[in-house]
């Protein structure tokens, strides 16, 4: 049984499905009553009219009442009950025909039976949906499936491990034809389907809207300080007679340069800068690591903070930053394993974590 909490029936629901049983009832009593009469008019004799009453309109009363009981327990019916409740008016049926004088009371005796049928099939119906109106639940359904799921079973291993190779296609075929005949009727089977195309439908909308509004990310630049020229003093032509005077004239070696305090200088040449080693990209271990997560491994099921580490790895793997549908296709291609519902929230979470930060 579900665990869902049943619903109850409205003042105005009672009040209709109770006027709807009324006319029920009183029909299938007017049925019996009708059986009787022409019984009656051709054996004149009340007890022959009671016995044929019994045997069709009253049976059929108590396979009716079984239906309606075995439905409100939210159990299905047997099979004998469901034929049954067809058989018996059809056989009350035939004795009115069989027994009636002309040709034209036969078809009147005939049809007399089948008020008592319509009745009981009326109210077993009506019992079934308030069970399924208040529990969610279809016993009936639910058995229908059980017996199609159980034979298509048998059948599919049959197909593929029957020694006969006529068994084996015959059951092959047999399968395909059960196959239409699964979760036929059952109601919360549809329900369920629609509520996954519905949320399909709902991430695909939010991920174009996403795709549409989303803020461009403002590249955070460092300050640039400016450079203040030192400012230097010329100093007085006399001082600078005094010094050279005292300066000594360094030598000149061989090569053309000059010797100072005994050391030779190389030669002077064209300077090449020096380009600093470009720093290797960040690893999706070194940022799982700053996130304190573990690494996220592949074609397993991630963490939500595993989940985010990869979706920030792969959207600045690239410049400029990927987009969600080129994350997402780079997501699947690198056989990360994540619903989309999850990838889609772990993704917006990254968008408004950038967006506080620009």
């Amino acid at each position: 049984m579900s665990n869902t909490p049943e619903r109850a029936l409205s003042r105005g629901q009672t009040i209709v499905l109770g006027a709807a049983a009324v006319p029920m009832v009183a029909f299938g009593v007017l049925g019996a009553v009708g059986t009787y009469s022409n019984i009656t008019s051709v054996f004149h004799r009340s007890a022959t009219a009671l016995g044929v009453v019994a045997a069709g309109e009253g049976a059929t009363l108590v396979l009716a009442l079984v239906l309606v009981g075995l439905t409100m327990l939210g159990q299905s019916s047997p099979a004998a009950v469901r034929v049954g409740l067809w058989t018996l008016p059809a056989v009350a049926s035939l004795t009115g025909a069989v027994t009636a004088p002309s040709g034209t009371e036969a078809v009147v005796f005939a049809v007399t039976p089948m008020a008592m049928c319509v009745s009981a099939e009326g109210m077993g119906l009506l019992a079934r949906r308030i069970v399924v109106y208040r529990t969610r639940v279809d016993a009936e359904a639910q058995r229908r499936t059980a017996a199609v799921v159980q034979q298509l079973a048998y059948h599919r291993a049959r197909a593929a491990n029957h020694p006969d190779t006529k068994a084996r296609k015959k059951s092959d075929r047999e399968s395909w034809k059960l196959a239409k005949r699964v979760g036929t009727g059952d109601a919360r089977l549809g329900e369920n389907l629609v509520e996954v195309q519905r949320e399909r439908m709902t991430s695909g909308a939010d991920a174009a809207l996403a795709g549409m509004f989303a803020l461009p990310v403002t590249p955070v630049t460092a300050p640039v300080t400016p450079v203040t020229p030192a400012v230097t003093t010329t100093p007085e032509p006399r001082a600078i007679e005094d010094a050279d005077a005292e300066a000594v004239t360094p030598g000149v070696t061989e090569e053309g340069t000059q010797d100072t305090a005994g050391f030779a200088m190389a030669p002077a040449g064209p300077v090449t800068p020096v380009t600093p080693p470009a720093e290797p990209p960040v690893t999706l271990a070194e940022i799982a690591a700053v996130a304190g997560v573990p690494s996220p491994p592949v074609g397993e099921p991630l963490s939500d903070g595993q989940l985010l580490v990869v979706l920030r790895h792969l959207r600045y793997a690239d410049d400029p930053p990927l987009s969600y549908r080129q994350a997402v296709a780079s997501f699947r291609e690198a056989g990360f394993v994540g619903g989309e519902q999850r990838v889609r929230k772990a993704w917006g979470s990254l968008m408004s974590h950038e967006e506080s930060e620009a």
